[in-house]
Order: C-alpha cells, then structure tokens, then sequence
C-alpha cells in the first residue's frame, strides 16, 4: 500500500480562499444596520446643540425612525416670521353684550344657533331668573277663588261651572309654562280628562269622590302615552311632551278635589287661597310676603268658617290651602315665563295645587 497523507482536521490549515464577489453581491450578503441597537441604546451618541425652540416649532412630523428621516432643509427666517406673527381673533359680534362675547353666547352661527334663553341672560347679568305673576294675575285668582267659594253651597253642578274655567287655565297654561306651545292635542286632551272627572263626581256623588278622581286620572295617563307613541318626534321630544301632557291632565283632574269636597270646606279652602295669593302680590320682601300670606290665609279661613259653620277648623283648611296656594304660585313664576304664561299657570296654578289639601283636610 501507498502510504498517503492522513487528511483529518488540521486547525492551522487556511480555509480555500473565497469567491471574489463584486460591490451589489456584497450588498446584499452583508446585513445594513440603519436603526438603533444595542449600542447606540446604552451608549449616549454625542449630539449636536438643537437648534432653538422657534426654528423647530413648525417642523412637519414625519412617520420614520430618527436614523430614517431625509434630511430637511430649514428656513430659519420664514419660520421666524411665521412665530413672530401675531394670531387674529375675529371681533365680537356687533350689539353683543359683554358676556356673551366671552362666554360663547351671540347670534346664529355656521355651526349652529347659539341663542340665549332669557333665563340664562339673566344669571349672566346677575339677576334673578323669577318673575312673580304680579297683582293683575293675583286679583284674577281671587276673583275665581271666590266664585268658588260662593258657588260651592248652592249647587255642584253649579260650582262646576268657574271649576271647568280653572281647568282649561290649568291644561293650557301648564303647556305653556313648559315652553310646549300651540300643543293643541295636549291641552285637548288634559281638558277632557278634567272634564271626564268632573262628570264621574257628579255622578257617582262626593261620598265616591276619590274612585271618580282616581279613574280618569289612571286612564288619561294611559291615553297621553298612546298619544305620544303615534308621534314621529326624537324620543327625548317625546318623553318631554309625555310628562307635560300627564303633568297638565293631573293637574287638571286633581282640581276637580273642589267638587269633590264637602262644600263648606270648599267654600273656606276657595276664599283662603284667593285671600293668599293677593297678600303675596304685596311689595314686601319674599320672607315677610309669605308670612303675611299664610297668616291672612288662616284668617279667612276662620272667618269663612264661622259663617259657614266649619268653626275653627277654618283655620287648618286656610294654612294648608295657602301653602299649597303658595307652591303653585312660585312654579308658575319660574324661569323668566310671559304675560300668558301669568294669565294663564299664574292664575290657575295656586287654586289647582290647593284642591287636593282642601278635599283631604275638609274631611
């Protein structure tokens, strides 16, 4: 045998020498490192001084890494012109008053109509957003009030007849307060509730008042939403007008509390609230206005109940129809209302809020 050469590993061998590849091979066998790693993470490179706050501030994002970025060619003097340059606020509206310029208040707008409620003019002029019904409204409720109280011994059916003029007041003048206007179907419907009651009283008799009053104020409740799932309205116009239409049909109906009620104690309850309200239209400050009221309220109910034989519970009758007088006089006197919402909800409101304590009290 030829001895031969043993060809195992021979670590000081040189490797065969390697293709000579020209510059575009070497470009794509060799990996590029162009973002950061683990170098240039922990060791802070040396950075230039940045250039100042106004030569930056109106450079363009741009969506690549920082080692990525083409180099942007900056115009130090038109960016300097571009900062240096004052930013125009339009002038306020012509005619607007001083709060509403600030506060975002004015005219009809390209993006909408900012129009101020009268309510909201006078927080932002400091006033108070109540207006009291006055005394012409006042006077009229009195005026009704003792048409009630005379009327409510002679008859019922006589008594029926300023009571149904105190429910239209209350069905239309509720809507109106409520800025709902013409909201004709409502006002119809409130109406022929009240009426509805009425009817039932006169029928069944006072000694079943309350199942003659309960009834139709269940059942227009029921027809005041059927009323408002046929309307095509937005669902937030239509839950408003279906509280309106119960608030006025309740209203309304619980004013029927007068034909329902023993009639002296009607008598007394009628007088007390129309003697209450023309004491608050007094100019006295608001404490004191009220004070005198309940007190002149007490007062004829204890002179009304003398002489129709109630007696001293006269007295009970007259305070607790003037604080309930008293409560529907101040809803009728929110939120800025006008001359008809005060010749309507104003003269109607206190006498339809007292019913219900009259008829329970009398009792």
């Amino acid at each position: 045998m030829t001895n031969q050469p043993y060809e195992g590993y021979d670590p000081y061998q040189q490797p065969p020498a390697q293709p000579q590849w020209g510059y575009e091979e070497q470009q794509y066998a060799t990996q590029q490192w162009q973002g950061q790693t683990w170098d240039t993470q922990t060791h802070a490179p040396v950075q230039a001084a940045q250039p100042p706050a106004a030569e930056t501030a109106y450079l363009p994002q741009s969506a690549y890494p920082p080692a990525q970025q083409p180099p942007v060619q900056q115009q130090p003097g038109h960016v300097q012109q571009q900062a240096q340059q004052p930013v125009q606020t339009p002038p306020p509206a012509p005619g607007a008053g001083p709060g509403e310029s600030g506060s975002g208040y004015g005219p009809a707008t390209l993006a909408g109509n900012a129009r101020v409620t009268d309510a909201q003019r006078a927080r932002l002029e400091g006033r108070s957003p109540i207006i009291e019904p006055g005394m012409q409204p006042a006077l009229l409720t009195g005026l009704l009030g003792l048409l009630l109280a005379v009327a409510a011994p002679v008859s019922p059916y006589v008594l029926a007849l300023p009571l149904v003029v105190l429910q239209a007041l209350t069905a239309a003048g509720w809507f109106r307060l409520n800025g709902m206007w013409p909201a004709r179907q409502g006002i119809a419907l409130a109406f022929l509730g009240a009426l509805a009651a009425d009817a039932a009283v006169l029928v069944a008799g006072r000694d079943q008042a309350p199942a003659a009053i309960l009834g139709p104020l269940g059942i227009w409740v029921l027809l005041s939403l059927v009323l408002q799932l046929r309307s095509h309205a937005d669902p937030d116009t239509r839950m408003y007008g279906l509280m309106a239409t119960v608030a006025a049909s309740a209203l309304a109906i619980i004013a029927t509390g007068f034909l329902g009620a023993d009639p002296h104690a009607a008598s007394v309850g009628a007088a007390a609230v129309a003697v209450a309200v023309v004491a608050r239209a007094l100019p006295l400050p608001t404490v004191a206005s009220v004070a005198v009221s309940v007190l002149a309220a007490t007062g004829a109910g204890i002179a009304v109940g003398g002489m129709t034989g109630v007696g001293t519970k006269g007295a009970l009758i007259g305070a607790g129809a003037a604080v309930c007088a008293l409560a529907g006089h101040r809803a009728a006197s929110y939120d800025y209302p006008s001359r008809f919402v005060h010749f309507t909800a104003g003269v109607a409101l206190p006498l339809a809020a007292a019913a219900p304590a009259v008829w329970i009290l009398g009792r």
